[in-house]
């Protein structure tokens, strides 16, 4: 399932570019598993929603030829865009800065599909942002993300152990696969197709956790790791046809 993202790692530069720009768990792997449940072709247009540094965005332009937007809110587009030259996929991809919550500023209907990896529990998690993007994607078309959450037996919030990493007590960013299919469930004009835990969670923390890169989080992270022993976290994938 993960042969791109393998044969990627295989070569030492490759290897040391996507540690480098990981901005939590492996976006490619996660991608790479998402899409396989999607029937991507050449002649679409993806909005890669929060893309974060790219990884997202470098998968499916090489693995697929297509033509990606690539936005988020904290990223610096021209250095997306300086990221993109240097890998030669400046004719596909399209660095924009915007802020999913205040509205896309695309034509509607524009995209085949909406794909979004780690990012979309921060911004999507009332019954309100859901509605607001399914207008930019064609009828047929799919909004896929992928999201961290907790594994099907926890039922009642944050787990004792996981207390002491949440905000305030109680990390509201982090759901169950049941949580996220009531509220896709419930909303107009899309049908939940696929909702699953993802296979690759645990080797694309991993992973995150090699990374080099400077961010508080992969420290605080580890710690998190370290009390979690794979007994909570899931990576949850959701994909919704437009209607």
């Amino acid at each position: 399932m993960h042969v791109f993202t393998d044969k990627y790692l295989l070569d030492p530069s490759n290897k040391h570019y996507l540690l480098n720009n990981m901005m939590g768990p492996n976006a490619m792997r996660i991608s790479e598993e998402m899409a396989s449940y999607l029937d991507i072709n050449e002649q679409m247009r993806i909005l890669d929603l929060s893309c974060g540094r790219g990884l997202s965005t470098l998968f499916l332009i090489r693995k697929y030829g297509v033509k990606v937007f690539a936005a988020d809110l904290y990223v610096d587009p021209t250095e997306n865009y300086k990221r993109f030259m240097e890998l030669g996929l400046e004719d596909n991809a399209i660095p924009i800065c915007l802020d999913a919550t205040k509205g896309l500023p695309f034509a509607c209907e524009y995209f085949d599909i909406l794909f979004s990896v780690n990012s979309y529990q921060y911004y999507g998690r009332t019954k309100e942002v859901l509605p607001s993007l399914i207008p930019f994607v064609k009828k047929c078309g799919y909004i896929a993300v992928a999201v961290p959450g907790w594994k099907d037996h926890v039922t009642n919030g944050t787990p004792d152990e996981m207390m002491q990493f949440a905000p305030n007590g109680e990390d509201a960013r982090i759901h169950t696969l049941k949580w996220w299919e009531e509220l896709w469930g419930n909303t107009v004009g899309i049908e939940l197709v696929v909702s699953r835990e993802m296979s690759c969670c645990t080797q694309a923390w991993e992973e995150w956790q090699a990374s080099p890169n400077p961010n508080p989080c992969t420290s605080s992270d580890k710690r998190i790791l370290e009390v979690e022993k794979g007994q909570y976290f899931s990576i949850i994938q959701l994909i919704a046809k437009v209607l």
